[in-house]
């Protein structure tokens, strides 16, 4: 062995521990992209999450409404539901939301013709209108983000939003309803609502019987 070389691997193996510990100390960055957790101004605003479209997908609709209307809508909506990847792993889990649950609501137009589209519609590049659901504190709360800003306002009770929720959501005050990939789950882990749960056995109880 030549003389010198056993030192020379001691001196490298220190200086990498040296840096590994160096790195382990110095805090990373979170970037707006990866933002899990909801974060306010000194308001009291929320900070809206730039990076929403990175997180996990949940439904998209299109002209829906909660009220009977016997009449089409002047121009077609889309909405497009958005929640973050640490809560959407919760709900794996528990078939419920976790403490700092964000939901995403945005809202684009509807679009056609476009390109080589000849039936049908596709969603706008420009954003229309979006609010954010926040479970903080075991609380939940809307933030409206219509200015296109970067701050969501709180809409404050008694705004529909909360009754409406509160009245007919399936999970923890959510539409998971409409939630095609978590509506099975909630079911199997019997985490649906009573009032979820009594609208839809009214619905199938209404419902004509199949010839």
């Amino acid at each position: 062995m030549a003389p010198g070389f056993v030192p020379m691997i001691m001196t490298r193996q220190i200086a990498c521990v040296a840096s590994f510990l160096l790195l382990a100390v110095i805090p990373r960055a979170q970037s707006p992209s990866s933002a899990d957790t909801p974060t306010y101004t000194h308001d009291g605003d929320l900070t809206a999450p730039s990076g929403y479209r990175e997180w996990t997908y949940l439904t998209s609709g299109i002209d829906m409404s909660y009220t009977a209307q016997t009449f089409p809508p002047d121009h077609s909506m889309f909405d497009n539901v958005f929640v973050n990847p640490s809560a959407y792993h919760s709900f794996q889990q528990t078939g419920t939301w976790p403490d700092k649950t964000m939901l995403v609501l945005e809202v684009r137009g509807a679009e056609n013709p476009v390109s080589i589209n000849k039936r049908g519609h596709t969603q706008s590049a420009e954003l229309m209108g979006m609010e954010i659901h926040v479970k903080n504190h075991g609380t939940w709360s809307f933030y409206d983000l219509s200015d296109g800003g970067n701050v969501a306002k709180l809409i404050p009770r008694p705004a529909s939003c909360y009754t409406c929720h509160e009245a007919h959501a399936a999970v923890d005050t959510t539409f998971v309803q409409f939630y095609p990939t978590l509506l099975p789950l909630a079911t199997q882990k019997k985490t649906l609502s009573s009032a979820y749960l009594k609208e839809r056995s009214a619905a199938a109880a209404a419902k004509p019987p199949a010839k």
